[in-house]
């Protein structure tokens, strides 16, 4: 029988997976795997849980992309790349999403026992990964100002709410931002470096993206007036906006952003929806890093 690690957080999204756990594990177990659980609720040591399944067979992860951050991290930091697959339990779960994984318990343990394995680029910043997005500016940081009352009672719109209170104040950021062809000083609202096609409710950001390419595809929305911002924004919406002249987007696998004058509401990246590393930042892919587990005919 095969071993899986089951690592979950019962307090993502609308803190619902806790009650279909066991269906999950009546398919898994059906499927033939021994589970091994692990509750995540901040003070355990999930970096120690980590390190003590080198030996399974692979890793179950359910929650929202901040989630699956955690356990990257702490599978990358100690080596143990175990083959992941995700249950998408949480507020965001634009990886989960683009992968094709919200497909249910039986769908999911017919995925994991199908051996269908990849190999995913994941991003770094400074010294974190990330498997979605790395980002800073308008609207990076809502995840981290909506309480989890909110979260639960409006799900992904209490990120909208949330959002639209910033933009009176915002002041747009002055960057420098260098990739591997070129330096550019310029003002933006935000930038976002993405390993697949969206993030925050807006799937196709970056529509060529692939999560096996080498490459990140890094969107900055260049400092407008309220109206082109507005107009922008339709656009996004009808995933007609690269070619935008307010739009800076190009694909690499190395950009790094500094900021020119301080900004100190803005100086902190989000990188899937947690807290990253302040600017400067120097974003990489990391090729075909973390075995990840994904349904059949996903390309």
């Amino acid at each position: 029988m095969k071993k899986l690690a089951l690592i979950y957080n019962p307090f993502s999204g609308d803190r619902t997976f806790k009650g279909e756990l066991d269906v999950y594990t009546a398919a898994l177990q059906a499927a033939g795997f021994l589970l091994q659980p692990f509750r995540l609720d901040g003070s355990l040591d999930l970096g120690g849980f980590v390190a003590q399944i080198r030996n399974f067979d692979a890793v179950a992860v359910a929650g929202g992309d901040g989630t699956v951050n955690s356990v990257i991290n702490q599978m990358v930091a100690r080596d143990v790349l175990l083959p992941l697959a995700i249950i998408p339990s949480g507020t965001a779960n634009d990886f989960a999403r683009f992968i094709g994984m919200n497909i249910g318990a039986q769908g999911f343990a017919d995925a994991v026992s199908s051996g269908n394995v990849i190999l995913a680029d994941i991003g770094q910043a400074n010294d974190k990964y990330f498997v979605n997005v790395c980002g800073a500016g308008l609207f990076t940081h809502v995840s981290q100002k909506v309480n989890e009352n909110m979260k639960t009672t409006l799900g992904k719109m209490a990120y909208y709410v949330k959002g639209l209170e910033e933009i009176p104040s915002f002041h747009p950021m002055s960057v420098r931002i260098t990739n591997s062809k070129s330096v550019q000083e310029l003002d933006i609202f935000l930038f976002l470096a993405l390993n697949t096609a969206g993030t925050g409710g807006f799937p196709k950001l970056a529509p060529t993206a692939s999560i096996s390419d080498g490459l990140l595809d890094f969107v900055a929305i260049k400092a407008c007036n309220i109206v082109d911002l507005g107009r922008l924004f339709i656009k996004i919406l009808r995933q007609d906006f690269l070619g935008d002249p307010n739009i800076l987007h190009f694909q690499d696998n190395f950009v790094q952003v500094e900021l020119l004058s301080p900004n100190p509401n803005y100086d902190t990246c989000d990188i899937d929806g947690e807290y990253g590393p302040k600017l400067p930042v120097t974003i990489s892919n990391i090729h075909k890093k973390i075995p990840l587990i994904v349904p059949e005919g996903f390309a």
